[in-house]
């Protein structure tokens, strides 16, 4: 098929390449433009699917809108069978929903109708679902509210956002390649009316992490967050994020340090972080934390 690929951060870079790798033939590549980052933050950085696609010999396209007549004329004019999405970043107009013959297919990170919009991984970790998924749903106008046509499933199981991204990234690819190669074989199911929830854009303060919480809801919120932006506390002035932490039995105060092995008081039970990081520095075990980095047991974080 002629395809256009929309998307944007790595989640969608296996889709891009299954399709190259499948036959098709991936006319342009849409992604979000370069942004300012690099170590001083100055410099524009190029988003990973455009990377990839440049790399694949395909177009790249970066408009910061579509809802301009050219850029919709001009994604039209490409003729394509149809455009394969995922994690793209910006609203399609209806005439870019329409101007693909079979429309526009993307890839979602849930299982629809649970967690439409922009953060579903993490916050199915958040509210503690034991499965997710993926589903290839055909696009229309309202947000992810489009029919299914075919999804795949997996246990959540103590991963973090970053394992279960690059998993569900890994099998959206998978299933959108089995779509494209016989469409009518997987119709269009209308999802359910009922179970409907919205994945909200993740907030910077969201990630530090409230003691006052009880301790498997503090390990979620870790696990959500891991790696990026990382849940943190502070101590000593300092912010140290906590990438993987143990619920364990443990009493005290919120946010007391209850032993030399940083065990960590909720509001009930209590967490052991086993992977940090400070700010700075590279990710560390908390013992190695702890040789460079006192936080003495009774300690209020």
């Amino acid at each position: 098929m002629r395809i256009i690929f929309m998307g944007t951060p790595a989640f969608a870079v296996p889709t891009l390449e299954a399709l190259v790798a499948d036959g098709h033939q991936v006319v342009a590549a849409y992604s979000q433009p370069p942004r300012p980052g690099g170590r001083r933050g100055r410099e524009l950085v190029k988003s990973p699917v455009q990377l990839r696609a440049e790399e694949l010999g395909v177009p790249v396209r970066t408009p910061v809108t579509l809802r301009d007549a050219g850029e919709q004329v001009a994604f039209a004019a490409l003729d394509a069978d149809v455009a394969v999405v995922a994690a793209y970043g910006l609203i399609l107009p209806r005439a870019v929903l329409d101007a693909p013959r079979l429309g526009c297919l993307n890839v979602h990170g849930s299982l629809l109708p649970r967690w439409r919009g922009a953060a579903p991984v993490q916050r199915a970790i958040l509210a503690g679902d034991a499965e997710t998924g993926v589903g290839i749903m055909q696009m229309e106008a309202g947000l992810d509210t489009g029919p299914v046509r075919l999804e795949g499933r997996t246990s959540i199981g103590g991963k973090n956002a970053g394992q279960l991204t690059d998993e569900l990234a890994q099998m959206g690819a998978e299933l959108m390649v089995r779509v494209l190669r016989d469409p009518a074989a997987f119709p269009p199911m209308p999802q359910p009316s009922e179970g409907v929830t919205y994945a909200e854009k993740i907030r910077k303060e969201e990630a530090r992490i409230d003691f006052a919480r009880e301790g498997a809801q503090v390990v979620r919120q870790i696990a959500a967050f891991a790696p990026v932006p990382g849940a943190f506390f502070e101590h000593g002035g300092e912010r140290v994020k906590v990438l993987a932490a143990a619920f364990v039995d443990g009493a005290g105060a919120p946010g007391e340090v209850l032993d030399e092995a940083l065990t960590i008081a909720c509001g009930s039970g209590a967490i052991r972080p086993t992977t940090v990081q400070r700010a700075g520095r590279g990710v560390m075990s908390v013992g190695e934390l702890l040789r460079g980095f006192a936080v003495p047991v009774g300690t209020r974080l």
